[in-house]
């Protein structure tokens, strides 16, 4: 009897994978489509141990004796690529151009580039969202991002990085109601190796609304 069951539990949790894949959602050209609006679920701070050097190490736990006075959004400034607000972010997509709109960080929006391009830092050698080109393997779109300045924190904890930090992110829909990204941080100046983590989304179920920063450096909306 345990065996009949365990053969009907195997053969329904295949058939429910293969139900999930098949329904995925694809862009005409049959790429993953990740357009939509998003929140991520749970908390937006990097999980676990980051394998900092002994400098960085020292000025994360400096900007977190001095309760995040320095915080770059308390400045109306950029969180960059790898910080996360939980309000929503929306996922514009084209074949040759994604664009990403945060609702949470205002003034703020990251640009992938699809047309097969390289890296070009001439008109921006040090950004805050860098320059990112991507390339599409299968249903997953990998994002390579690089020239960085080094203000931007890594989360809202402070968590810093270098301006020779390097972020390799895989997009893809695990299935019809999540989006799933994976990050790789490369950053030799403040890691002693690639620190690797995932991120999931789920649909914020409206529009991104309009917010800015006040005098008082609050975020506010309408």
């Amino acid at each position: 009897m345990r065996s009949i069951l365990l053969v009907l539990t195997c053969a329904t949790t295949s058939l429910l994978a293969q139900s999930a894949a098949q329904y995925l959602p694809l862009t005409p050209d049959g790429k993953g489509d990740l357009s939509g609006v998003w929140v991520v679920q749970g908390s937006g701070d990097l999980p676990g141990e980051v394998p900092y050097r002994p400098e960085a190490l020292k000025l994360w736990q400096e900007r977190k004796a001095n309760l995040a006075k320095d915080d770059p959004a308390g400045y109306c400034l950029p969180n960059g690529v790898v910080r996360m607000t939980k309000l929503p972010y929306k996922i514009v997509q084209t074949p040759q151009l994604i664009v990403v709109l945060s609702e949470g960080n205002t003034h703020s929006f990251r640009r992938f580039f699809l047309d097969g391009r390289a890296h070009n830092l001439d008109l921006e050698p040090n950004s805050w969202t860098g320059d990112s080109i991507g390339k599409w393997e299968g249903e997953t779109l990998v994002v390579d991002t690089i020239g960085f300045n080094d203000r931007t924190w890594l989360d809202d904890t402070g968590k810093p990085h270098s301006d020779a930090m390097h972020v390799i992110e895989r997009y893809r829909r695990p299935d019809p109601g999540h989006l799933q990204i994976q990050y790789t941080i490369e950053d030799p100046k403040s890691l002693t190796k690639p620190y690797t983590f995932t991120r999931i989304f789920v649909p914020a179920n409206r529009e991104i609304q309009e917010r800015f920063c006040t005098e008082q450096n609050h975020l506010v909306g309408k």
